[in-house]
């Protein structure tokens, strides 16, 4: 379900407007072979890359509790899986970020407004990423890209993070479509205009990704996009039954760009390594796979009681309008965009091996 054409159909300009104005996501179904693997695998650390910090920049499906606590994503049950409540992840418990951070041996860093607590230590770095956000500002009132690279480099002004912290350091950044929703729900859906948006948006994330590098970091890990295509809000529409091949080719132009700027950033800076992170296949590896531990991987656990209402939705007498399934972990979606922690751990399963080779 890769790149396949440059064209799109009338039909498919429809279902890209429907989609594009929905939150984004991810879909993947697990394997019991990938899942005995991540267990028992040698990981990052055990491999021998061992980074002093890690840093994270990007979106919901990094952020780790940014987001003000009337958001989705510090309301029940929100969280149900990890820690037993909810603590701003946009899952069922834990994300791409606690992943990457177990792996390479750190304790998932500190949101960055969680920095002024008096029990907070930054030793395994700082997540500066929020839900919603993208490189550009899009519908919600948070910082992009730039914005938290900025509040990065206010810390490193002022000596909370030093240079050989930066130079010893992991960073992640991730980059999961806001741009793209907050764009046609501006400005709608010409394709050629589109195009032309995809382009800059992955020219800006290069140059925030240089703009790291200027600041002293010398790993990055940059994800892919995943296949929008799948997402629960999207294959509602077959009852979650099959993806978008169109929205997904879409998908393919903006992570053939993506690849070409890291190439170009690799060439052109000395002592570096950017590297993709490939959401992409290791979402379709799993989802495919014929050896599955997720019941109907497209369908979300958590949804509201009809289209009116989402995951968490209350009423004005506290009534529960959304309802959960009876095992988070046998679901890969948490809700209409998000994985669970089941579904986060298959991806970063799957792709980490690929990961340890790169870094």
């Amino acid at each position: 379900m890769g790149f396949r054409a440059p064209w799109v159909s009338s039909f498919g300009l429809f279902l890209i407007i429907i989609f594009l104005f929905s939150a984004n996501g991810v879909v993947e179904a697990s394997s019991r072979r990938l899942l005995h693997r991540h267990h028992h695998g040698r990981g990052l650390h055990a491999a021998g890359f061992r980074p002093a910090k890690l840093f994270v920049f990007g979106d919901s499906y990094a952020d780790t509790g940014n987001n003000k606590m009337n958001e989705a994503s510090w309301k029940v049950p929100y969280g149900v899986t990890f820690p037993g409540k909810p603590a701003g992840r946009f899952s069922s418990g834990r994300v791409l970020t606690d992943f990457l951070a177990k792996s390479v041996g750190l304790e998932s860093p500190v949101p960055y407004q969680g920095r002024n607590m008096e029990d907070r230590r930054f030793n395994s770095g700082m997540n500066f990423a929020y839900g919603g956000t993208g490189v550009f500002d899009t519908t919600v009132a948070y910082p992009n890209m730039t914005t938290q690279i900025g509040l990065f480099k206010q810390l490193i002004d002022d000596g909370t993070f030093s240079a050989a912290d930066l130079a010893s350091s992991l960073t992640l950044v991730t980059l999961s479509g806001n741009d793209y929703s907050a764009y046609t729900a501006k400005n709608g859906l010409i394709p050629s205009a589109l195009q032309e948006f995809i382009v800059s948006v992955v020219s800006q994330l290069g140059t925030n990704l240089k703009q790291l590098y200027e600041l002293g970091a010398r790993k990055v890990a940059v994800a892919a996009l995943q296949p929008l295509g799948c997402i629960p809000r999207f294959t509602a529409v077959n009852s979650f039954q099959k993806c978008n091949d169109t929205l997904n080719s879409l998908v393919g132009f903006h992570n053939q760009l993506l690849r070409k700027a890291v190439s170009d950033l690799n060439n052109q800076t000395a002592s570096s390594t950017f590297v993709v992170v490939d959401l992409y296949t290791s979402f379709m590896s799993v989802l495919n796979s014929t050896d599955s531990t997720f019941v109907d991987p497209l369908k979300p656990c958590c949804v509201g009681v009809s289209s009116r209402f989402n995951c968490g939705t209350v009423d004005a007498d506290g009534t529960k309008k959304y309802t959960v399934c009876e095992a988070p972990e046998s679901a890969f979606f948490w809700d209409m965009a998000h994985p669970t922690q089941a579904g986060w751990r298959a991806v970063y399963t799957s792709l980490s091996a690929a990961l340890e080779q790169q870094l």
